[in-house]
C-alpha cells in the first residue's frame, strides 16, 4: 500500500533549456537524478555531500553542479550512485517529513500548486506509515493540508 503513495513523477529542473536534474521525495528523503555524459568514464565522476551543500562534477574539471542544499541532510546516511548513464543521489532528510520545494537552495522551486500537492502526499505517506493496516492510497484532502511534521504532535519516531 505505501508504494502506491510513493511519488508519481518526478520534478525537473531545466536551466534555459537544458536539463539540470531530476528530482523526487519521501517523508525521509530527496533523490535527485542527473543525466551524465557519454564516453566519461563512470569512475571519474564524483559526489560531494555535505549537512547544506552537494558537488558533483568529473574529476580534473570544473564541477558541473556546487550549490547548497534548500534544507540540511544527514551526510552518514545519504549517498549517491551511478546506473545506467545516471547518477542518483539520494539525501537523507535531516528533518523527517519536511516538505522540500527543491532541493538546491533558490533554484527550480515548485509552483505554490505543486508544493501544495507533494505536502498532502507526504502527508499521506505519513498516515500510512503510522496505520500500515490502513490503505490511504485513495484518500484526499480538502482545503490547506498541514505540516506533516507537526500534525497532531509529529512524527513518531518509534
Amino acid at each position: 500500500m505505501a508504494e502506491k503513495l510513493a511519488p508519481g513523477k518526478r520534478h525537473t529542473f531545466f536551466h534555459g533549456s537544458q536539463k539540470v536534474f531530476e528530482w523526487d521525495q519521501t517523508l525521509d528523503e530527496v533523490n535527485m537524478y542527473i543525466n551524465l555524459p557519454t564516453g566519461v568514464p563512470t569512475k571519474l565522476f564524483y559526489c560531494k555531500i555535505q549537512s547544506k551543500h552537494v558537488e558533483v562534477g568529473i574529476k580534473g574539471n570544473p564541477p558541473y553542479m556546487n550549490h547548497d542544499l534548500s534544507s540540511p541532510v544527514k551526510t552518514d546516511s545519504s549517498f549517491w550512485t551511478i546506473e545506467d548513464d545516471i547518477l542518483h543521489i539520494t539525501l537523507q532528510k535531516r528533518d523527517k517529513g519536511q516538505t522540500w520545494s527543491s532541493p538546491i537552495e533558490g533554484q527550480g522551486q515548485l509552483d505554490p500548486y505543486a508544493a501544495d500537492l507533494e505536502q498532502k502526499r507526504l502527508m499521506l505517506q505519513r498516515f500510512q506509515e503510522e496505520n500500515p493496516g490502513f490503505d490511504f492510497s485513495q484518500a484526499q484532502f480538502s482545503g490547506n493540508c498541514p505540516d506533516p511534521r507537526t500534525f497532531m504532535g509529529g512524527i513518531r519516531s518509534d
